[in-house]
């Protein structure tokens, strides 16, 4: 059956490939089986960092190009700006005013980013409240979320049955939705791929740049000429999330059975496949950055279907409310 859909991903910097596994590849998975997707440019939430403005509007366009060009189908989807829907923030404020302060604060994410050091201002703490609006604005029925995000969704879910609760059935309570099927995307170091820790290999990359990434990728010390352990390496675990059963089960025959194959020639193989796999969407990418305004034409077409989902709902809320 058809569900509304809704995802968001903030415009903080180059896509690499854990993005484009852990949640690109899903939300084109999820636009092909005939849901009804809303998928947004969080760039209300970037500003959470105050990031440089030149550096916020070239982010936010460098995200729009790579979701376009790794499948997201604007006739299928409606694709936008979260902050080309300022009824956004319009329902963020009335979402404040039902929410117990002691809900923010226990929000993980907020007590991890003061641990680290970053400023405490208020859009830091409130942005739970904002991603509640982004997906109750919509009427969103499930919302595709990593295990770090679970806790905002039960804040959303929780803060849509006070309204509904306080003004009547107004808001839909979303429910998440948490793909099994992709494992932590490993990164150079063999720890979860994240900007953070420095160890991604970017979406798009070409030629011996991203090659040497791919060669510097960590494994065990297992001689050349000894067995290796396909279920405990990187590099093996990154090639299943490209390869076909026939392809994973030729590698594995060499890790296991074939004394002149090692790391090397194993990392190679991995650099070919992913040179392989994003060609496609590689060259639509350059199409898309030589066609700027084909890409601002999409965002607005999708700013002006979500407005219309987002009046209707908004409509309701001033009138229950008393505005």
């Amino acid at each position: 059956m058809s569900k509304r859909i809704l995802t968001g991903i903030q415009p903080s910097g180059t896509l690499h490939i854990g993005n484009y596994f852990g949640a690109m590849r899903p939300a084109v998975t999820l636009q092909d089986s005939g849901n009804e997707c809303f998928y947004f440019i969080a760039n209300y939430h970037a500003m959470t960092s105050m990031p440089d403005p030149k550096d916020l509007h070239e982010r936010t366009f460098g995200v729009a190009v790579d979701f376009l060009a790794a499948g997201i189908d604007p006739q299928k989807t409606v694709f936008f700006r979260q902050s080309d829907v300022p009824e956004v923030q319009e329902l963020a404020w009335f979402l404040s005013c039902i929410c117990p302060m002691g809900l923010l604060e226990r929000c993980h994410s907020y007590k991890d980013k003061l641990a680290h050091g970053l400023e405490a201002n208020h859009g830091l703490f409130a942005y739970p409240a904002l991603m509640a609006a982004d997906i109750l604005l919509y009427q969103s029925e499930l919302v595709p979320v990593g295990k770090d995000q679970k806790q905002h969704l039960e804040v959303t879910r929780d803060l849509a049955i006070r309204f509904n609760n306080h003004f009547g059935d107004i808001l839909t309570v979303p429910d998440a939705y948490i793909s099994t099927e992709v494992a932590v995307i490993p990164g150079l170091d063999g720890q979860k791929m994240s900007k953070s820790y420095n160890n991604t290999i970017e979406l798009f990359g070409e030629g011996k740049p991203v090659r040497k990434k791919f060669m510097s990728i960590k494994t065990d010390s297992t001689p050349m000429g000894e067995p290796m352990n396909p279920d405990t390496c990187n590099v093996f675990a990154l090639y299943k999330l490209m390869a076909t059963p026939e392809e994973l089960e030729a590698l594995r025959k060499n890790y296991l059975e074939n004394p002149e194959f090692g790391y090397g020639h194993a990392k190679q193989l991995l650099f070919e496949k992913y040179t392989e796999y994003f060609a496609e969407a590689r060259e639509k990418r350059k199409e898309l950055l030589a066609n700027p305004q084909k890409v601002e034409d999409i965002l607005q077409d999708g700013a002006s279907r979500a407005r219309k989902v987002a009046d209707a709902t908004m409509a309701k809320v001033r009138a229950a409310v008393g505005l």
